[in-house]
C-alpha cells in the first residue's frame, strides 16, 4: 500500500533562507536527526529509490532544506543534520533560526519524522528538537534507524525504553524499529507516513494544486554526484551547520 506513490518520488528543490520556500500549502512532513542518524538512507530506502535524498560519507555536508515531491500538494522535507561541531557558530545559529522558523510557523507541514540511531536515542539535541516541535501539536514519529545492529531482544528493549521516554517528553509520539539497510520497518513507515500526508488507500491524492517544478539552487552535492550529473558542476559543497 502507498509504495507506488512513494517510487514516484521525485527532487523538488533546496532552499536555504526562509522566503525561497516554496508555497505554504499541501501537506509535508519534515525528516530531523543528528548528522550520523540515517535520515537521508531512510528517505531513500522509504521510496525504493536508492539516491534520490543525497547521502554523504561525510556527516554535516548537506546545508538547506531539502523537498521531495511525491505527488501533487505533497512533499518529504529533509532537514539539515544536527550535531555537527565544526560549523562556526555564527552559521550555527543561522541555521538554527531557519530550521526552528521552518517548523514552528510552516502550515504545510503535517507531522515530523525523527530519526534516532537505536543505540543511542534521545540525546540531548534530538530532546531540543522535540521541545521545538511541541508548541506545534503535530505528530511526532520516531525511527529508531540501524536497529539491524543490535540484537532483536536489544532492540525491542531500546523500542520500549524510547517510547516510555517519549510518553513523557512528546506524549503523542509514536515509535518504530527501522533499518534502511535490512529493509526493516518500511512498511509500518510508509503507512505514518501516508497518514500524516491524508493518502488514500490507494496513495491517489486529494490536493489539487501541485508545488512549482523543480529549480536550480545551491544545494550541496558530492563531487561523484557532480561528475554523474553535468547540471551540477560549479556547485561547491558546504558544511552541515550544528543546531
Amino acid at each position: 500500500m502507498h509504495q507506488a506513490e512513494f517510487r514516484r518520488v521525485r527532487y523538488l528543490l533546496s532552499v536555504g533562507d526562509l522566503s525561497h520556500l516554496p508555497p505554504d500549502h499541501g501537506a509535508e512532513v519534515a525528516f530531523a536527526g543528528r548528522s550520523n542518524a540515517g535520515k537521508s538512507s531512510a528517505i531513500n530506502a522509504l521510496c525504493g529509490r536508492r539516491g534520490i535524498a543525497f547521502v554523504s560519507r561525510t556527516p554535516g555536508r548537506t546545508q538547506l532544506i531539502n523537498f521531495f515531491q511525491l505527488s501533487a500538494g505533497r512533499c518529504l522535507v529533509d532537514l539539515p543534520g544536527y550535531g555537527y561541531a565544526s560549523a562556526p557558530a555564527a552559521l550555527r545559529a543561522r541555521w538554527e533560526a531557519l530550521i526552528g522558523a521552518y517548523l514552528r510557523e510552516r502550515h504545510a507541514l503535517r507531522g515530523l519524522i525523527l530519526v534516532m540511531d537505536a543505540r543511542h536515542p534521545l540525546a540531548p539535541l534530538d530532546r531540543r528538537m522535540l521541545d521545538w516541535f511541541a508548541g506545534t501539536r503535530r505528530p511526532v514519529h520516531a525511527l529508531l534507524s540501524k536497529a539491524d545492529k543490535l540484537s532483536r531482544q536489544a532492540a525491542q528493549r531500546q523500542r520500549i525504553e524510547t517510547q516510555e521516554a517519549l510518553s513523557r517528553l512528546y506524549p503523542s509520539a509514536s515509535v518504530q524499529l527501522f533499518s534502511s539497510a535490512a529493509s526493516i520497518g518500511l512498511q509500518e513507515a510508509r503507512e505514518v507516513l501516508a497518514k500524516m500526508l491524508e493518502m488514500g488507500e490507494g496513495g491517489e491524492s486529494s490536493m489539487p494544486d501541485a508545488l512549482p517544478e523543480r529549480v536550480e539552487s545551491d544545494r550541496q552535492p558530492s563531487p561523484a554526484a557532480r561528475k554523474r550529473n553535468p547540471r551540477l558542476k560549479g556547485i561547491k559543497p558546504g558544511v552541515k551547520p550544528q543546531l
